[in-house]
C-alpha cells in the first residue's frame, strides 16, 4: 500500500521532513507534447475505458443457457443494475435506457476502484473533469427524454405540479427549473468527486504519515507508525465500500432523473 501511495503522490517523506499530499499531486504530468500534456490520470482513464469495454464484450460474447463462470459474474452485475436500479427507477420503459445506466455504473465503478488497485491507486473520478463528463452524459440524456416526451413548452410546464395555487406557480417553477438545470448536475458531479477525492487524500495521509514515523530516528515514532499503517489499511477497506456505493448512487440518480423526465406527471 505504501509503495502505491508514494507512486501517486508528490509528498516528501524523509526521517526529518514530511510534506503531506495536496491537490496539486493529482495532476501528475508524464509527457509534454507542446499542444497537449499526457498525465498519469489520463492513462488510468484509458485503462478504465478499455477494461469496461472488455468486460462487456467478454461477458456477453458466446452467451449460453448454462453460463460460464465469467458470464455468471457478468450477469449478476447486469441483473443488479437492471432490476435494482433501471427497472425500479424508470419503470416499464426501462429497457431502452438500460445500456446507458449499465455503462455509467460500470464506468464509474471501475474508475472508483482504481483508487484501491495496487500500483495504480489513482482514481480518475477524483479529478473533477471526469465526474463532470459523466454528469454531462446524464444531463443531456434526461433533458432529451423530457423534451421528447413532453415537447419544448410542455417540459417546462411539466416541472410545475398540478393543483398549485396560482400565486405559488412562479416560485415553484423557479425552484424546479433550478433543480432540473443546475442543482441536479452540480450535486451529481460534486458528490462523486468529493467522496473519491477525500477518501484518496485520507488514505495517503495515513500511509505516508506512517512511512514518516517509521523512518524517524525516535523509536517511539516507529511504534506509532504501526497505528498509522493500521488506520490506512482500515480506511482502504472502508474506501472500497464507498467506491462501490458511489457508483450505485450515481447510476441510481441517473436512472431517477431519466424516470422523472419519462413520467407522465411530475
Amino acid at each position: 500500500m505504501s509503495l502505491s501511495a508514494a507512486l501517486t503522490s508528490g509528498a516528501v517523506v524523509t526521517a526529518d521532513e514530511f510534506t503531506g499530499p495536496s491537490p496539486a499531486d493529482f495532476y501528475q504530468p508524464m509527457w509534454d507534447f507542446g499542444w497537449i500534456e499526457i498525465t498519469r490520470p489520463m492513462l488510468v482513464l484509458v485503462l478504465v475505458t478499455i477494461l469496461a469495454c472488455w468486460i462487456m464484450l467478454a461477458g456477453s460474447r458466446n452467451a449460453s443457457v448454462v453460463p460460464s463462470k465469467g458470464q455468471f459474474y457478468f450477469e449478476q452485475i447486469y441483473d443488479f443494475v437492471r432490476g435494482g436500479i433501471a427497472r425500479d427507477m424508470i419503470g416499464p420503459n426501462y429497457k431502452k435506457y438500460l445500456p446507458l445506466i449499465f455503462g455509467l455504473f460500470l464506468f464509474v465503478l471501475l474508475s472508483n476502484l482504481m483508487a484501491s488497485t495496487p500500483f495504480v491507486q489513482n482514481p480518475p473520478s477524483a479529478r473533477i473533469a471526469v465526474p463532470i463528463a459523466a454528469t454531462a452524459v446524464v444531463y443531456i440524456a434526461y433533458h432529451y427524454v423530457g423534451f421528447k416526451k413532453h415537447g419544448f413548452l410542455g417540459y417546462f410546464k411539466f416541472m410545475v405540479p398540478a393543483g398549485l395555487a396560482p400565486a405559488m406557480v412562479p416560485v415553484i417553477f423557479l425552484l424546479e427549473a433550478a433543480t432540473f438545470f443546475l442543482i441536479r448536475p452540480l450535486t451529481l458531479a460534486l458528490r462523486l468527486f468529493g467522496n473519491m477525492f477525500a477518501g484518496h487524500m485520507l488514505i495517503l495521509v495515513f500511509v505516508l504519515g506512517g512511512e514518516f514515523l517509521l523512518f524517524h530516528d525516535n523509536w517511539l515514532f516507529k511504534l506509532f507508525s504501526v497505528g498509522a499503517f493500521g488506520m490506512g489499511f482500515l480506511m482502504q477497506i472502508f474506501e472500497i465500500l464507498i467506491q462501490a456505493l458511489q457508483a450505485y448512487v450515481f447510476a441510481l440518480l441517473a436512472a431517477s432523473y431519466i424516470g422523472t423526465a419519462e413520467a407522465d406527471e411530475h
